[in-house]
């Protein structure tokens, strides 16, 4: 929820990052009485086919998300939610023999996908299920993320209340709703009153949010004996933890201090650079630097990898030797911040055109009020620094997958211009650009996301015995990612004519058969209505449409 900035710092120095603490909605920095605590629910499921008794998808290409090449045809056979049986059927190029297929039996539904490739379903690491001040109701959310194949999404702050969470993962588990599903994950401290005070408290408080049914917990910094404690106590429980290291915090906590406690993620790159300082221990901050200024703190963010340590030097090699012993995973969400480093290419992005509602477009208007809205003067040099601030933080990310570290994708959607499914997918772009093979690049978004839950005996690579979360696509994704979005790729057809491509054409979760054009169709059709209901589009900041006054065509009559 977007709010009054001095509203996200606490007397503790915990700060709000690209999610903020649940609380009633707020308006200039005071509750606003006219607005519900959390986003309008998700209806009860109307949309979908199966789980089915036997389901046989024919004559696929199988991408299995483990690393392995593509392979294909291969016929799989899916009971209730369950992949029960993968079978290679022929050679490209030549007709499938029938006798060497799995022969359907009476009541099997079967779905001819030849020529199509079959993927494990995506995972989101960082998704926020909307918020009351994006305007964004949960069914808008969870369709554009089924649109997009995305079947598993890690809310990691559960920003709409942990009952709201919770009561959405129960009933995406049971399939009573159009949703992925999902790891409830909250906010350390999230609806106390009091400041924890001792490490005991913060112990008990673990306890009684585990007794509740959450999956892990975010922080973003604490006092460092309760921080540690805290941790401690969710591992002790098999619970998972992750960190936005807060600047504010980050001098005395950075990613090796929580990973050597048990942290088992961190989310972005913040920590990751104070770590690899080797002439500091305090980035170079401008003397009239102010934290509550957002430009200064994005602005300052874009110069901050220019002070760690050389790449391939003792220390860039230690942290990631030290962070891989200890099995922690990266989650960098390198979308989120791409407009710090091309404003307009985010901002101008064909999909808001048709997919972003006008609530969630004015969300992400510049504000000094505001988190993530920080365009107050964003310059040519603010750009070229974050161009530079990415290039070595995706050469850290490289190194860390080459060396054997885990990296998984996160979108951060509904912040800074990005949108929920849209956003996921520019970062498997994002990871090629980094060095990542496109087979790696679909690892780190579904098996290496599947690890870092705990969930990968059963999901994150298509193998029998796992859950049935699929998607299917009619174009090779390995040769363009583009073709995964909803929009889909732009090719020239025979003709000379240029054609659009691709999309997510099912997306399967738990056995379920979703039309992922469909899902994405009552996504346009919910953003029009809005549009209409509300008598306006949207245009770009500080640019006001354009009032067309109709002109008599002969003032003489």
């Amino acid at each position: 929820m977007k709010r009054n900035l001095l509203a996200t710092v606490s007397a503790l120095g915990l700060v709000a990052a690209l999610c903020v603490l649940p609380a009633k909605a707020q308006k200039n920095g005071e509750t606003d009485p006219e607005k519900p605590e959390s986003i309008e629910a998700a209806p009860p499921r109307a949309e979908g086919e199966g789980p089915f008794s036997r389901l046989i998808l024919r004559g696929g290409i199988l991408i299995d998300g483990t690393g392995a090449p593509p392979i294909g045809p291969v016929d799989i056979i899916i009971e209730g939610n369950r992949i029960v049986k993968i079978k290679s059927v022929g050679n490209p190029g030549v007709p499938i023999d029938p006798e060497k297929r799995p022969q359907a039996e009476d009541g099997d539904q079967e779905m001819d996908v030849e020529g199509m490739y079959i993927l494990p379903g995506l995972i989101d690491m960082h998704g926020h299920i909307g918020g009351v001040d994006q305007g964004t109701p949960a069914e808008y959310v969870f369709k554009l993320w089924l649109g997009h194949g995305i079947t598993t999404v890690r809310d990691p702050a559960s920003g709409n209340g942990a009952d709201f969470v919770l009561e959405h993962k129960t009933k995406s588990a049971a399939n009573e709703i159009t949703a992925p599903r999902i790891e409830a994950y909250v906010v350390f401290g999230q609806g106390r009153e009091e400041p924890f005070l001792e490490p005991s408290e913060a112990r008990q408080w673990i306890g009684e949010m585990d007794d509740m049914g959450v999956d892990g917990f975010k922080f973003f910094g604490y006092r460092p004996d309760i921080m540690a404690a805290a941790i401690d106590e969710a591992k002790k429980r098999g619970l998972r933890t992750a960190c936005h290291h807060a600047q504010l915090n980050v001098t005395q906590v950075n990613v090796l201090n929580t990973a050597h406690w048990g942290l088992t993620s961190m989310e972005h790159w913040y920590g990751l650079p104070e770590a690899l300082f080797t002439d500091r221990i305090i980035q170079d901050y401008p003397l009239d630097y102010n934290y509550a200024n957002e430009q200064h703190r994005f602005g300052e963010a874009g110069r901050l990898w220019a002070q760690v340590a050389a790449r391939g030097s003792e220390k860039w090699n230690q942290v990631i030797d030290e962070l891989i012993a200890l099995d922690f995973t990266i989650n960098p969400t390198l979308t989120v911040y791409e407009a710090s480093r091309d404003l307009m290419r985010v901002r101008r992005a064909e999909w808001h055109d048709e997919y972003t509602l006008p609530a969630l477009w004015d969300f992400f208007q510049p504000s000094r009020n505001a988190h993530g809205s920080y365009w107050f003067y964003w310059t040519t040099r603010d750009e070229i620094e974050w161009k530079k601030n990415f290039r070595k933080w995706m050469d850290f990310l490289n190194d860390y997958k080459n060396a054997g570290g885990r990296v998984t994708t996160g979108s951060d959607a509904g912040y800074i211009f990005k949108i929920y499914g849209f956003g996921l997918i520019r970062e498997l772009e994002l990871l090629q650009e980094a060095g990542f093979h496109p087979l790696e690049v679909l690892k780190s978004a579904t098996l290496n996301g599947a690890e870092a839950l705990g969930l990968a005996g059963q999901i994150g690579s298509v193998e029998a015995g796992k859950l049935a979360d699929l998607m299917i696509v009619e174009e090779n994704p390995l040769e363009n990612f583009k073709v995964l979005y909803g929009t889909g790729a732009i090719k020239i057809d025979e003709n000379n004519k240029p054609i659009r491509v691709g999309g997510v054409k099912y997306t399967i979760k738990d056995g379920i058969v979703f039309d992922a054009k469909q899902l994405l169709a009552d996504v346009r059709s919910m953003v029009a209505a809005a549009k209409v209901r509300e008598g306006r589009e949207i245009f770009q900041p500080g640019m006001e449409p354009l009032q067309v006054v109709p002109t008599d065509p002969d003032p003489g009559l």
